[in-house]
């Protein structure tokens, strides 16, 4: 299995139209789509976790004529997540149709940034392949990162140190773990302005932790 992480935008025509609704709504702000799936009855639903005013927003949602059903419930940590049922629309939910007919798992939580949301999509390489050309016009994409598929490997990252971690995703990032190789210990340091025997240390630690967590 592989994956492919993508940033979409504009984000209603990704997931659902009632995502224009609940990003102009003002009082709230999106941080992840925790759940969203096609229902046989002609309904999508989504779980959102939102942050601002959750009576204010409760109430405009129950007056949305395309919303079936819906709850908002505060969590402990800050925010509330919102359930929202709505009609499927005949066209403006890629994600799950481009995930439907490639057998693609969409991995949540989807998150949403300044580009736009976030998704990682989980299928074999031909099926990822194909999906990306079938991408609407309408929806601007690129491609963040793409490789071998590891269920709950974001998990593998938790026991680094923030400092670690940082140095990780810049070797990442500039292609240290590429083959071939396109940086070496001075490239990382040089972008985080650090020495490469500080780079060369951070990194062993690193991989030591990562590397336990997938063989455990």
């Amino acid at each position: 299995m592989q994956y492919l992480k993508l940033t979409l935008s504009p984000t209603h025509r990704a997931i659902h139209p009632v995502d224009r609704f609940i990003e102009g709504h003002r009082s709230v702000t999106r941080e992840e789509v925790l759940h969203v799936d096609a229902r046989a009855d002609g309904t999508t639903v989504l779980l959102y976790r939102l942050l601002g005013d959750r009576e204010s927003f409760e109430t405009a949602l129950s007056q949305r004529a395309s919303v079936h059903d819906h709850d908002v419930v505060e969590v402990e940590e800050d925010g509330f997540h919102a359930f929202v049922q709505a009609e499927s629309p005949e066209d403006g939910s890629a994600l799950l149709e481009i995930a439907h007919e490639n057998a693609l798992i969409i991995d949540t939580p989807l998150e949403f940034t300044e580009a736009g949301l976030k998704a990682t999509l989980v299928g074999t390489h031909g099926n990822l392949r194909d999906a990306l050309g079938l991408l609407p016009d309408a929806l601007d994409f690129s491609v963040e990162n793409a490789g071998p598929y590891v269920p709950g490997g974001e998990d593998l990252l938790s026991p680094l140190t923030d400092r670690q971690l940082e140095v990780f995703e810049t070797a990442v990032e500039e292609g240290y773990y590429d083959v071939p190789r396109r940086a070496t210990h001075k490239d990382i340091a040089d972008n985080l302005g650090c020495a490469p025997s500080t780079v060369d240390e951070h990194l062993r630690k690193a991989e030591s932790r990562v590397v336990s967590g997938l063989v455990q």
